[in-house]
């Protein structure tokens, strides 16, 4: 009987297999962190090697907590960290370099160079994005103009790219041996080269960029038999039948389907995801426009979206760099230690500033420092930073949809914190809802690709699946609310303008 889904979670900082069952239900969990690899200021990278050893280990640890084979699998879903760039030779499964990470800026250049006299909205009107060092497309620029030989190597046919889901299907259906090299809509609309309308790539844009076409994944559905695990592993034979972005899966695990339904993952980053059903909308607010999903032959669903660069991973940098909490979660009660968080406020523009802004001279920045602030002003100043963040992406969404948001459907790491979440009801004045079902990414994967082959039959289904598990509700304290959003929009221009061309 196959009585369940396996979602292969491919993030930023671990690679996870999740086991769900018919009601959503997490069975069991593999999962192992990666390195993060920082050569040089503003670079970010994974061993690619690592991932997909890591994924095949995780895959064997989730079936054996479970007491489950492949024959209990009934198919494989993937979900991935959307705009990381790995470039490999297909004849051998070798990268030619490391993956490149979605927070890595060190193409900075190359986005300058782009972007001439005609800006970085050049081609925001065909694929919805500016042009950003944030996108996977710069960074295969780089590595054809900085690795020895690939520039010769990719001309000849021999090199592919893809982002991470790519390089998880292609090493499951067979690697060299006739792995699949393919993506998904999602997933091909954070590229920077994908016409939102035909779901193509765009041949001058390729040309633009200096990157030949043999090298790009096809482009396929978010729900559909991309083909089967082969020989080489614990689920060989079952059908990889699902595949959708990290923040896109989020969105389809919170059963926000529909035009108007939104959803927002507190990770790494943060990023909101505002359906906009089957219509384009173009922002006007510095909102990304990117595809929500789409079923096999179904209609492309839209969305608009809000990308943070730095939330969790700002709590990460306050016990790994500077070593004043030990663990994440110390964080909340050093917050707590304090009534406010006594004038200080945090804007953590480490890969500059993403939306609303896109502002990459941005650079991450402390204020309103006295001798009276200590670590818990300073701990409770960055969860506040994600509040604050999100807040003004949502100002954006309810400028470009013209509808002001009811409540905001959270997810990811950071929603167990509770002073974050209550503060976060407090700064946007709308309640926060957290779902039964927290590893949303995952079962979002799962869900794509238990509709393909038949394991749930519709989104009705998958609806009834969603449950609400805690709302916070916010204070009715509008003049506070105003207060802190001025001091930290003052803040925020306080980070700007700091990198000049000798800054490294």
């Amino acid at each position: 009987m196959t009585d369940y889904i396996i979602a292969l979670d491919q993030g930023t900082t671990s690679s996870r297999a999740i086991i769900f069952d018919k009601k959503g239900s997490i069975i069991s969990v593999g999962q192992k962190e990666h390195e993060q690899i920082m050569p040089r200021a503003g670079w970010v990278e994974h061993d690619p090697i690592e991932i997909r050893d890591n994924m095949r280990e995780v895959i064997g640890i989730a079936l054996g907590r479970a007491n489950l084979t492949r024959h209990d699998i009934a198919a494989i879903g993937i979900t991935n960290q959307r705009e990381t760039a790995v470039v490999w030779d297909k004849n051998t499964g070798i990268p030619v370099y490391n993956a490149i990470v979605w927070q890595d800026t060190r193409t900075q250049p190359i986005v300058n160079r782009l972007a001439g006299d005609k800006g970085v909205e050049r081609y925001k009107d065909i694929v919805g994005l500016p042009l950003a060092t944030y996108f996977s497309g710069t960074k295969i620029v780089w590595i054809l103009e900085n690795v020895e030989g690939a520039r010769e190597k990719a001309e000849a046919g021999d090199l592919i790219f893809g982002t991470t889901d790519t390089w998880v299907l292609w090493n499951l259906t067979g690697g060299p041996s006739g792995g699949i090299h393919a993506t998904d809509v999602t997933n091909a609309s954070h590229t920077l080269f994908m016409d939102l309308e035909t779901l193509e790539w765009r041949a001058d844009i390729l040309a633009d960029f200096g990157v030949p076409r043999s090298m790009m994944p096809e482009i396929r559905s978010s729900s559909e038999v991309y083909g089967e695990a082969r020989d080489t592993s614990l689920l060989r034979e079952t059908p990889v039948a699902g595949i959708l972005g990290d923040q896109q899966a989020a969105a389809f695990g919170q059963a926000a389907f529909d035009a108007g339904e939104s959803k927002n993952t507190y990770g790494t980053g943060n990023f909101l995801i505002f359906q906009t059903g089957t219509e384009i909308v173009r922002s006007e607010n510095g909102l990304l426009t990117t595809i929500g999903y789409k079923l096999g032959d179904g209609p492309t669903h839209y969305a608009l979206e809000g990308s943070i660069a730095v939330t969790g991973s700002l709590i990460q940098w306050l016990r790994d760099q500077l070593g004043i909490i030990a663990t994440a979660p110390e964080v909340e009660k050093l917050a707590l230690s304090v009534e406010d968080n006594g004038g200080v406020y945090f804007v953590p523009a480490f890969s500059g500033l993403y939306a609303p802004y896109w502002r990459p001279d941005a650079r991450g920045a402390i204020v309103g420092l006295t001798r009276y602030a200590n670590r818990g002003h300073l701990s409770r100043a960055a969860l506040e930073a994600t509040a604050f963040q999100t807040r003004e992406v949502l100002d954006a969404v309810n400028a470009d949809s013209g509808v002001d948001l009811a409540e905001l459907k959270v997810d990811g790491g950071m929603i167990a914190n509770d002073t974050l979440m209550q503060f976060q009801a407090d700064i946007l004045g709308v309640p926060v809802v957290r779902p039964v079902i927290a590893e949303t990414t995952a079962l979002g994967a799962a869900y794509a690709a238990g509709l393909a082959v038949g394991f749930w039959n519709d989104l009705d289904e998958l609806r009834a699946n969603w449950q609400e598990d805690k709302r916070w509700t916010p204070n009715d304290d509008a003049p506070e609310r105003e207060r802190q959003l001025r001091l930290w929009k003052k803040a925020v221009t306080k980070s700007m303008d700091w990198v000049d061309d000798d800054v490294r």
